[in-house]
This record gives C-alpha cells, sequence and structure tokens, in this order.
C-alpha cells in the first residue's frame, strides 16, 4: 500500500487522473469495505480540499454514516431524503449546484453550498454512496460525475 499520496496536475481531470490508480492501488488487496471507504474519503479530501467527503452505507431502510473527512455529519438518512437519500433512492448521481434549491436538502453544515452523490452500485443494487459537500456554490461537474463513478466502481469492485 502506497504511504504518501501524489498531488499533482493543472486541472481537476489531471487531479483525476493522476489520483485513480493511486486509489486502485491502496484499495485492491483490501477487502475491508470501511478500511477502503476511509482511505478513499481522505484521498480525495486531500486531493481536493472538499468540504466535506464520506460515504453513508445501506443498512436496512436508511443509510448510515460511514467514514468521512470533514465536520460532523448528520448519522441516518431514509431512503428518498435528501441528496443522498435521493441518489439512493435513483440509483443515479445527483449534482446540485446550490443546495438550497434542492427540495428537502439535509443541512449537516451550513457551510455546506454544493454537493455531488454517487452511489456505490454492487450487483446492480446500491450498496453505499459516496457524498461529496463543497463550501462553495456549482463545484462539481460532468468531470467529477465520471471520475467519482470510476472510484465508487474501484470499491464495488471489491466488495
Amino acid at each position: 500500500m502506497a504511504e504518501t499520496l501524489i498531488i499533482h496536475g493543472n486541472s481537476k481531470e489531471e487531479l483525476y487522473q493522476n489520483l485513480l490508480p493511486q486509489i486502485k492501488s491502496i484499495i485492491e488487496d483490501e477487502e475491508d469495505m470501511i478500511a477502503n471507504m476511509a482511505n478513499i474519503s481522505a484521498c480525495l479530501y486531500e486531493t481536493f480540499r472538499f468540504w466535506w467527503v464520506g460515504f453513508y452505507r445501506v443498512a436496512g431502510n436508511e443509510l448510515v454514516l460511514g467514514p468521512f473527512q470533514g465536520p460532523i455529519a448528520c448519522t441516518r438518512i431514509r431512503n428518498g431524503r435528501g441528496v443522498c437519500g435521493t441518489s439512493w433512492q435513483r440509483a443515479e448521481t445527483v449534482i446540485v449546484p446550490d443546495v438550497e434549491q434542492f427540495p428537502g436538502h439535509i443541512a449537516c453544515s451550513s457551510a455546506s453550498r454544493s454537493e455531488i452523490v454517487v452511489p456505490v452500485l454492487h450487483k446492480g443494487e446500491v450498496i453505499a454512496v459516496l457524498d461529496i459537500d463543497s463550501d462553495m456554490l456549482d463545484t462539481f461537474d460532468d468531470t467529477d460525475r465520471l471520475w467519482l463513478e470510476r472510484i465508487a466502481a474501484l470499491l464495488a469492485d471489491i466488495t
């Protein structure tokens, strides 16, 4: 396992291109999902300095907080509630340019301004969601969607 994250790139695309193989190297020999979620959260947080990066795991009929980087977060989220619950319900990535405009947004932190939530799909079923918040409006786009879905797929493949 790599003990040092190498962060380099002049664009978001280049940062993700350099990060993906490092994440793969870090998680490919580890079977524990919690450990892998923790390292993925740390890699994304350290690389992009997002406000909050973490996972919620599906546990019965709700999402339960998993490993994360950032301030204290909501512990449980019902299916279909907020951005995370909506992503889980739809089994698709949800990008929110301004969280105040998202109906039913759960404000775990008033500093959060934009958000992306990516489902982790295993055998066609959502087993977790990767949630990333920014303290700036309109942070996330299709570049983030593409690369974060690839990262979520790496995690799902190990499960």
